[in-house]
């Protein structure tokens, strides 16, 4: 028998909400009906989703979410009957309950941001904040409209970072994995055909054998060791100490350190610039921002400028004692207070920011790239020559 959630109002005109096994929805009406209810909404339940069912929403799923929702609305779709046609039409389960439950929310009388805010994993409180904005402005397509381009620049920006550290990763693990099969495979061989020659070997030849001994004989407390050695720096970076100081290096690292500054820029006055053109207020836009920076350093710049703010002080000012963020954008930020646009001026560094972080990935690839092979060529080939250096003596001694 299928469960149905409904909410309906009282006599005394309070909304009760709750669920009830019946065979169908008239079933449920006449119930309510029975019990001097005035039904509001019946709905039937979803079904849990199993764990094997359970789907991750994407950033994207939530972007063509947001767009479809914003074109419905500006169309003149009441709201109910929009979220009703997402919920039905959306692939991801998850995101799918989602919307059924925000639904359920808001034919119960509550506003789309309360609704959307009972689910934090999913909607974040930036997204929350801007519903709001745009419910009380009535400019909810608007938003929803800015919304879906600023998480589309986000998701943007987020593949350009990522795509910069697939490289180097690929190379760094296929490099490891060849030196492993080296020094446990190969490397044994040639021991054994050296053994036979009676000889002292060349010191190079020694460090690789005794490398690859090490190893053969101990590859359970190495892995054991960076295991643990894992554990410990990821318990250590979720300290606020912790992230800070890490954060902090991270910032100083050449190359990598300018990318990484380039974006935390750009998601800031992106973020901020999106909020503030959709009506959320300074302090607030402020403390989200700091929030989803990504960055402790960034975060606590923010925070502290945001106090600023809050006993009467500009934004630029503090931003730039912070020596976090790069002079011409404070500058350009003090120019769009003097002037009243700051969401404008914001706007302009989120683009002009977009741009260096392209220009800082090539750079970073371009660096890492001979890096790289000069490494791993310098070790692969040095343990090359080290075994081949007793086979070269040998030929001499017989000559």
């Amino acid at each position: 028998m299928p469960v149905w959630t409904y909410s309906a109002r009282s006599v005394a005109g309070d909304i009760r909400r709750a669920e009830v096994d019946l065979p169908s929805k008239d079933h449920v009406i006449a119930y309510l009906r029975k019990q001097k209810l005035i039904p509001v909404s019946v709905r039937e339940k979803p079904k849990e989703i199993s764990f094997g069912q359970r789907k991750k929403v994407k950033s994207r799923d939530i972007v063509i979410f947001t767009r479809q929702f914003s074109t419905m609305i500006n169309a003149g779709l009441p709201l109910v009957q929009a979220l009703d046609i997402l919920a039905r039409q959306t692939d991801n389960e998850v995101l799918k309950k989602a919307i059924q439950e925000t639904l359920y929310d808001v034919e119960a009388g509550n506003t789309l941001a309360d609704a959307l805010r009972q689910h934090p994993k999913i909607f974040s409180n930036l997204y929350v904040n801007m519903v709001a904005a745009g419910e009380s402005g009535g400019l909810l397509d608007t938003i929803l409209l800015r919304l879906a381009t600023f998480l589309e620049k986000s998701e943007q920006l987020q593949r350009k970072v990522k795509g910069a550290m697939i490289y180097p990763g690929v190379v760094l693990s296929v490099a490891v994995m060849a030196i492993a099969i080296l020094l446990l495979f190969v490397i044994p061989t040639f021991e054994s055909v050296f053994s036979s020659f009676g000889q002292v070997l060349p010191l190079p030849t020694r460090m690789v054998i005794a490398l690859s001994n090490i190893l053969q004989s101990y590859w359970w407390v190495i892995l054991g060791s960076m295991g643990i050695g894992f554990f410990i720096f990821r318990r250590w970076v979720a300290t606020e100490t912790g992230r800070l100081q890490f954060d902090r290096l991270l910032l100083r690292i050449p190359v990598l350190g300018s990318l990484v500054r380039k974006a935390a820029v750009s998601r800031f006055t992106r973020t901020l610039g999106t909020m503030l053109s959709s009506g959320v207020t300074i302090l607030d836009g402020l403390e989200i921002t700091a929030r989803t920076s990504g960055n402790r350093v960034i975060h606590d710049a923010v925070m502290e400028s945001r106090s600023a703010i809050a006993g009467g002080k500009s934004i630029a000012e503090p931003l730039k004692e912070s020596e976090v963020f790069p002079p011409m954008v404070t500058q350009m930020i003090h120019v769009g207070e003097e002037t009243g646009d700051l969401d404008g001026m914001l706007a302009k560094i989120a683009d002009f920011y977009d741009d260096e972080v392209d220009v800082a990935v090539e750079n970073l690839l371009k660096v890492l790239e001979p890096a790289l092979i000069v490494i791993l060529g310098t070790v692969v080939g040095g343990m090359i020559v080290a075994m081949y250096l007793p086979i070269f003596s040998l030929v001499n001694a017989i000559q």
